[in-house]
């Protein structure tokens, strides 16, 4: 059982990647956060709310100095430190892009190098109807050194319809739930 929704846990999170990508790709967006959504790797994802992301930081997210920039930072834990609410998600409860962000207070301990791979790991602290909380670190792959923390507040709002238009495979499973949870309840 745990590995079924261990393993559904990950899905929960690639379904906002995938859903993101194809409303991208349908709009032709190349803002700086798809970057971020286009290369970063999950590694890991648990039903609690907590995923475990890869990422390259490459000359693009660069300040003068040759490291990354503080603002490069706040983008890749902005869409990396949401997606934690993926496994939580059902609809109407913090699905796809989990609303929007109130504020979003990160610590920089150490300078991130160019060049190097990052472990971004976010964790869902509280996530209620209206409010959420999203920790977030960034360290090197064996975690012995944090480059930046971060914690996430965000505000639900309804997904766009036309956001919703764009069907993944995982609304498959929401809306057999659904249905599963309709059928009980008329029994």
């Amino acid at each position: 059982m745990a590995s079924t929704a261990h393993a559904e846990a990950i899905k929960g999170v690639e379904a906002i990647f995938e859903r993101y990508l194809l409303i991208a790709r349908s709009k032709n967006y190349t803002g700086f956060d798809r970057h971020v959504m286009d290369t970063v790797q999950i590694i890991d994802a648990s039903p609690e709310g907590t995923v475990s992301f890869d990422l390259l930081i490459d000359e693009r997210y660069s300040n003068l100095n040759g490291v990354m920039h503080g603002g490069a930072a706040g983008v890749i834990f902005d869409m990396c430190t949401t997606t934690a609410l993926g496994p939580l998600a059902k609809p109407g409860f913090w699905d796809f892009l989990g609303g929007v962000t109130r504020s979003l207070n990160i610590s920089y301990l150490r300078a991130i190098p160019i060049g190097t791979t990052v472990r971004i790991n976010s964790k869902v602290i509280q996530a209620g109807r209206t409010m959420a909380m999203i920790r977030g670190t960034m360290s090197s792959l064996d975690g012995k050194t944090v480059y930046c923390t971060c914690e996430h507040h965000k505000v639900a709002v309804p997904t766009r319809k036309e956001h919703l238009e764009h069907r993944v495979q995982w609304d498959g499973v929401w809306e057999g739930r659904v249905r599963e949870k309709d059928g009980d309840a008329k029994l």
